[in-house]
């Protein structure tokens, strides 16, 4: 009886330590889901402030197209009424812009943390008289009424900015 019993405590001791390897594996595989789940949530919620930038930036566009549906002020190259800047289709050049300084400000978007502001450039362009198509830089400046809009807007974080252009035909 007494190799029985011995035969009986290294079974239990085997136990025990099977029973903390796989404690252990457990342990691991849930920080491993906790950190994937925590990734995906800041990936959900970066999304969310590029999506809100982006219709944010849409919304300064809207306010451009419908300041070019009234009565258009005088492009004097203030108060984001500009002529033609040169490098402004680039996204460098809107990048290093002082939007402060000189560009007008749509309609409040809720969620964002700042209102969108956008610019509107007079583009040069003019109808050829051989064939009624449009030539760039011809000399009837605004004859078509050819503008360039340019919006900025940040989303629910100031890390989250959107900058969007269009061009805009007055009929």
């Amino acid at each position: 009886m007494n190799t029985h019993s011995q035969v009986f405590r290294r079974e239990r001791g085997a136990a025990l330590i099977v029973a903390l390897v796989l404690l252990l594996l457990m342990t691991v595989l849930g920080v491993t889901a906790m950190r994937t789940t925590t990734l995906q949530e800041r990936m959900a919620g970066n999304l969310r402030d590029s999506n809100l930038a982006f219709q944010a930036a849409e919304a300064g566009l809207r306010g451009g197209e419908q300041l070019l549906e009234g009565a258009i002020p005088p492009f004097t190259g203030s108060n984001g009424l500009l002529q033609v800047q040169a490098g402004a289709g680039q996204a460098t050049f809107w990048s290093s812009y002082d939007w402060a300084a000189n560009s007008r400000t749509a309609s409040a978007v809720a969620g964002v943390q700042a209102d969108p502001q956008y610019v509107v450039e007079e583009l040069p362009v003019s109808l050829s008289s051989a064939n009624g198509s449009l030539v760039e830089g011809g000399s009837g400046v605004g004859e078509a009424g050819f503008y360039r809009i340019t919006a900025r807007a940040v989303g629910g974080s100031t890390d989250a900015i959107a900058i969007l252009q269009t061009t805009y035909r007055r009929q």
